[in-house]
């Protein structure tokens, strides 16, 4: 019987992860609300892109932090 053991993300990776997810659902949000022509939704969308950049620059930080 094999003991699987799940590899643990690093939080700085994580950080880098779910940045790019933000900024790929805001983008997707922003062209949306483009198309739509809903000024509110693309607003949020562009919100979400700074948040993702944020999170994935804090993300690469605490990377060079780890080490």
């Amino acid at each position: 019987m094999l003991n699987y053991q799940p590899t643990k993300v690093k939080s700085g990776g994580r950080d880098e992860v779910e940045g790019s997810v933000k900024t790929l659902v805001g983008k997707v949000k922003e062209d949306t609300g483009k198309v739509l022509g809903n000024r509110n939704m693309e607003a949020r969308g562009q919100g979400e892109q700074v948040d993702g950049t944020v999170q994935k620059k804090v993300g690469e930080i605490k990377k060079v932090f780890d080490m």
